[in-house]
């Protein structure tokens, strides 16, 4: 039996993917997380590649108080004390309608020869609980922290 650190993505990954195309309804999300018992999915295009990802956490930007920016005025100018950006991306999550509009852009992939190891440190560094796994810039599957924990537990049973 291969150990853990040695295995690949392709030996731990899920093949049959949840996904959503990025024109879906924030219902047809939820519905789909629910009906699946997963707490995130992919968004893909037509094509099949990681647009981007949607997990329960972004989800939650939907029913979120909104903190609006601390600003000061000095000499008629207006001084953000904090990030602008990061309201506007909060609002646009909040008022979000299709999925496009509520993934997570640039989401982090991995090819099918990552190891445990480097997925491991991908998904603690990043705070993220899955992982899509590409080739030839198509999804082909997905490695969630369950699929890492139970691989790293077979060596120990």
């Amino acid at each position: 039996m291969m150990e853990s650190r040695e295995r690949k993505a392709s030996d731990i990954m899920t093949r049959e993917v949840a996904t959503v195309y990025s024109d879906a309804t924030i219902a047809e999300v939820v519905k789909l997380l629910l009906e699946k018992r997963i707490s995130g999915v992919p968004v893909i295009s037509r094509q099949g590649a990681v647009l981007g990802v949607i997990s329960e956490g972004d989800l939650l930007y939907k029913d979120k108080k909104l903190h609006y920016p601390s600003y000061i005025t000095i000499l008629d100018g207006v001084f953000f004390l904090e990030s602008p950006k990061r309201f506007e991306e909060e609002f646009k999550k909040s008022i979000a309608l299709k999925a496009e509009e509520l993934m997570t852009r640039d989401a982090l992939t991995v090819e099918e020869d990552a190891t445990i190891a480097e997925m491991a440190t991908l998904m603690t560094e990043n705070k993220i609980n899955r992982l899509p796994v590409v080739a030839h810039g198509k999804l082909v599957g997905i490695v969630t922290r369950a699929d890492i924990i139970r691989a790293m537990t077979e060596d120990l049973l």
